[in-house]
């Protein structure tokens, strides 16, 4: 006879303990972005002196406030909030978040979360960073470097310098005997010169990261350096995906095993933060379509549409440029034999995802010039208005001007002496404003008999 399990009615209610809590800290940060929005509406639509100072105070207040509730929380209730709020929500809390604490909470976040959110975070700005790492039971430890002897005593399969000062570079050749390169030097190679293997093994890339942020856009140069089981990097700033390669390998236990994986994954990263900036423009592009589509657009639309169209080609062409090189990097490792199988077989996959993104990149290239063409289409019709305008004005004044170049000459006077001047030139000014009507009604008739027939004939 089967016997059931008994349910512990202690975890039961611990269950639905936690989950009412997860439920009343999420109505809490609501609740106060509700009224955050509320109150900031209410103020903007309040004419006082002095008006910005005051929407100033009341958005740093209603920030405080919602600042110090995210403070009492734990990593993983701040965590368990961003997977629930909207985008929107997500993105004010996230910005509240204390810097400190921002590495452990996107442990606790899902794979696709942690990706969004390290790519729209802005990292601090760092003057010098020397990041060191281990395999600590299969998953990535930064180790604490406070000096050289702190360097020797590690056994990192990664090596991670930021600007670093020539101290740290000399460092890193005395103790591990390896040529790093001073980022200052990086500068734009031939292939032949960036993707190279030393006599004595050492393997050096050159390679360009993509940097997208909403206030800049552009490619960092990353110099690697793999000798033995080491892998160094070294670059002037940081990037979201080494900060995103560090938290999966944190994370994910066995995510990487060697220098190598560390190399590919980052490769691999680049790919698909590249891929999220690729999901922005076609976002932006969309948003640019509704505008673009419009019965009329004025011309200082059409500029505004213009840049933002130039911004997004900008975008676009670096990421081609950022996933081929990528690939020309992918290629060099595969052809010198330096990978194991199952790495082979993980390139061929991050090839595949290059060669899908190729078709993207293609596709948005030819809906920027569609939607740049349409817009310029637009400023010509607002061109041709305006001349047609100018045109008619000249048409109606045209004859006006020939009797006000007769009213002028010594022969109207000959002709009128006989008439007192002020019913002579009264009567003169009269005939002349009748004529310009007349010709100004002309014309609208002759316009619009050639509408009418237009419609006739294409009903026709």
């Amino acid at each position: 006879m089967a016997t059931s399990k008994a349910k512990n009615p202690l975890i039961e209610i611990n269950t639905m303990t936690d989950k009412s809590q997860t439920e009343n800290q999420l109505m809490a940060i609501r609740n106060l972005l509700s009224r955050q929005k509320l109150v900031e509406g209410l103020v903007h639509r309040q004419d006082m002196p002095r008006q910005e100072l005051v929407e100033s105070i009341v958005h740093k207040q209603n920030a405080v406030d919602l600042q110090k509730f995210i403070g009492k929380l734990s990593n993983k209730e701040v965590a368990n909030a961003l997977e629930v709020l909207t985008e929107s929500e997500r993105n004010v809390v996230w910005e509240l978040v204390a810097d400190e604490r921002r590495d452990e909470v996107l442990l606790d976040v899902s794979d696709d979360m942690r990706v969004e959110l390290v790519t729209e975070s802005k990292p601090p700005v760092q003057s010098t960073v020397l990041r060191v790492f281990d395999l600590h039971e299969g998953r990535l430890r930064q180790i604490p470097i406070y000096s050289k002897k702190d360097l020797a005593k590690a056994n990192p399969i990664w090596v991670d310098l930021v600007t670093p000062e020539d101290e740290q570079l000399e460092w890193a050749r005395e103790i591990f005997g390896v040529d790093v390169p001073n980022p200052k030097d990086l500068t734009d190679l031939e292939t032949s010169a960036r993707f190279y293997v030393e006599d004595n093994g050492e393997v050096h890339l050159h390679s360009d990261f993509l940097l997208d942020r909403s206030d800049e856009s552009r490619n960092i140069t990353v110099a690697f350096v793999l000798t033995g089981n080491t892998l160094f990097s070294v670059r002037n700033e940081e990037l979201p995906v080494f900060r995103l390669q560090r938290l999966r390998a944190r994370a994910q236990a066995g995510y990487v095993s060697e220098a190598k994986d560390v190399l590919l994954d980052l490769y691999a990263a680049d790919v698909e933060y590249s891929a999220n900036a690729l999901e922005d423009i076609y976002s932006n592009l969309e948003k640019v379509g509704k505008q673009v589509f419009k019965s009329h657009i004025t011309n200082n639309q059409a500029a505004k549409i213009l840049t933002a169209i130039s911004e997004e080609e900008d975008l676009n062409g670096r990421i081609r440029r950022n996933v081929l090189d990528t690939r020309n990097a992918l290629s060099f490792l595969m052809r010198g034999r330096l990978l194991s199988s199952e790495q082979h077989d993980d390139v061929r996959e991050i090839l595949r995802d290059i060669e899908s993104l190729d078709g993207h990149t293609s596709f948005l290239f030819n809906k920027i010039n569609f939607q740049m063409d349409a817009t310029v289409g637009f400023l010509n019709v607002n061109q041709n208005i305006d001349l047609k305008r100018l045109t008619i004005i000249s048409v109606v004044f045209m004859p006006v001007n020939i009797l006000a170049g007769i009213g002028g000459m010594s022969e109207f006077s000959m002709m009128t002496s006989g008439i007192p001047w002020p019913i002579a030139y009264g009567s003169f000014v009269v005939v002349m404003i009748l004529i310009g009507i007349l010709t100004f009604f002309g014309l609208r008739a002759f316009e619009n008999r050639k509408i009418k027939n237009l419609r006739s004939e294409t009903l026709g």
